[in-house]
């Protein structure tokens, strides 16, 4: 059991409010040596140095010989040239002007004035937006309602065209990649495309897309004549494009207050690049991340929001934090294999789920609780003499991270006033600079991502052998054979296994293939007359 009085001290030292930001950061609960900080002074020294000159522009991914810039994203004055300052801040008064052309009912769909918005992305094209509609919109004031296109998932994605149902006519469809050409994406256009022409409408009268300039996507939507075009840079990551038109397009259609979210991620901004840990949430962020995993990523990371709001912030920092530190290499070439796992989902209903094991079981991860003090707008109702459902909520956090600590676990508090657009672009620049410190730190590149381009080359490869497996099926149609025998003859021997799992999809699916005999490994297929 830990010491009362020793707590309290503890957190009389290290527990920082932000006035500025609405925020407040305890890191008591992480059980460093007083020595810690002092001795990791020259480090993140080279962290705020190396930050500094991202910011002016530096080359941050030599991959692709390019800048990083989602700060200036918020504060445009501060991009390294003057056209990159008019881009930006052409950028968001265009999407003002759309959005109130919308709401104002100047721009509506061949059903009437837009009712819904279908947003169709992967990856930091729909987590972020997610996100943020989910934690800043209500049913009582969203202009638009949001929906997602967020994967190749067919039944997926006819669940949400069942929900719009017949009001594809009142949809306003946004198509989000900066390059055109992800497969998730272009997927979801073209199932999109399809219900709409179904329907009897006409899909560019409802599109608009947010892409590279020059991009496959931006001369489709110039060629079919959508209703806009708004830019994605290439010196704008994926999952740091939330303050670009990645995510303020979506939310500001939604009615969410897009002036207040880029203020306080720019109020962020200025208060991380702060040079004293003491005063600087972002670095003790970084730190903490490194004492608790050993600087090799050795503990996960459980976040768990107190508030339903923010019940999608886990799977947002999943990418942010995961696809940036996740490295094979550091900056030299060495092989470390870095990186923090990062799950979670919100309390107190984890307390019902795996706090069981983060108490008692392997002590392998670290918490981070974020604590909302604001319930709700307006008065509570007392579930209990002078206690609402609110203090419940307090008292089952205050007590799971006491419980967790008791037992060893440690943990991070941030505390923030309340959700609102404000205190929402706070933290997502947080941990956007937090991710970009602790890279610094462990010497690796966060802005590359050289797994997830291998990734989408293997699935091009399992493709390629679909075509050549139905295609020897189609040449051979009054015969069935074994996926060892195809992939022989598609000079593929060493793909029995993919082409097995193939073929048994497209025969689950009456599609050019039928499983003629056998069960199991032992299945023949056929082509489908």
């Amino acid at each position: 059991m830990s010491n009362p009085n020793t707590s309290w001290s503890r957190f009389q030292k290290y527990y920082t409010e932000f006035p500025s930001l609405g925020l407040g950061i305890d890191i008591s609960r992480v059980d460093f040596p007083e020595e810690y900080l002092g001795s990791m002074e020259e480090r993140i020294k080279a962290a705020w140095a190396a930050m500094e000159d991202l910011e002016k522009g530096a080359i941050a991914n030599p991959d692709e010989n390019r800048m990083v810039g989602h700060y200036w994203l918020r504060s445009p004055d501060l991009a390294p040239s003057a056209d990159l300052t008019k881009a930006i801040s052409e950028t968001i008064t265009d999407i003002q002007k759309f959005t109130a052309e919308v709401h104002e009912g100047k721009r509506v769909g061949q059903g009437g004035p837009f009712k819904n918005l279908l947003i169709i992305g992967i990856g930091g094209s729909a987590l972020g937006p997610q996100f943020v509609a989910r934690a800043l919109g209500h049913p009582s004031t969203d202009r638009l309602r949001p929906y997602f296109f967020d994967n190749t998932d067919p039944d997926g994605m006819d669940k949400v065209l069942a929900e719009l149902d017949t009001e594809l006519g009142q949809t306003l469809c946004l198509v989000i990649s900066k390059s055109g050409g992800t497969p998730e994406t272009r997927n979801g256009m073209l199932e999109a495309r399809a219900a709409y022409e179904k329907a009897g409408l006409k899909f560019g009268a409802h599109a608009v897309a947010v892409t590279g300039t020059g991009s496959k996507l931006d001369l489709y939507a110039l060629a079919e004549g959508w209703l806009h075009r708004f830019p994605m840079w290439d010196w704008v990551g994926g999952r740091t494009s939330e303050t670009s038109a990645v995510g303020l397009l979506p939310a500001a259609l939604q009615g969410l207050d897009i002036v207040s979210f880029l203020a306080g991620a720019a109020a962020c901004d200025q208060v991380t690049r702060s040079k004293d840990v003491a005063h600087n949430p972002a670095a003790q962020l970084a730190l903490m991340w490194y004492f608790v995993g050993d600087g090799r990523g050795t503990k996960d990371m459980v976040v768990l929001p107190y508030k339903d709001r923010l019940e999608l912030f886990s799977r947002y920092l999943q990418q942010l934090v995961m696809e940036s530190l996740g490295k094979e290499r550091d900056l030299d070439g060495v092989v470390v294999h870095q990186g923090i796992a990062v799950y979670g989902n919100k309390g107190s209903t984890d307390q019902h789920a795996y706090v069981q094991q983060l108490r008692e079981g392997i002590a392998n991860f670290f918490a981070v609780f974020i604590e909302v003090q604001k319930d709700r707008e307006g008065q509570s109702l007392e579930v209990e003499p002078g206690v609402t459902s609110g203090d419940f909520l307090t008292g089952f956090f205050l007590g799971t991270r006491t419980a967790l600590h008791e037992n060893g676990r440690q943990s991070i508090t941030l505390t923030i006033h309340d959700t609102s657009a404000f205190s929402v672009g706070v933290l997502i620049a947080l941990f956007e600079r937090a991710v970009g410190l602790y890279a610094q730190l462990i010497h690796i590149n966060a802005y590359h991502q050289p797994g997830v381009e291998a990734g989408k080359k293997a699935a091009a490869t399992v493709l390629a052998v679909q075509a050549a497996a139905v295609a020897y099926l189609a040449a051979h149609p009054d015969q069935s054979f074994s996926a060892p025998e195809i992939a022989s003859a598609i000079q593929q021997p060493d793909s029995a296994e993919t082409v097995f799992k193939i073929l048994k999809h497209l025969s689950a699916n009456q599609r050019r293939v039928r499983t003629t005999s056998g069960t199991g490994i032992s299945a023949r297929f056929q082509s489908l007359p």
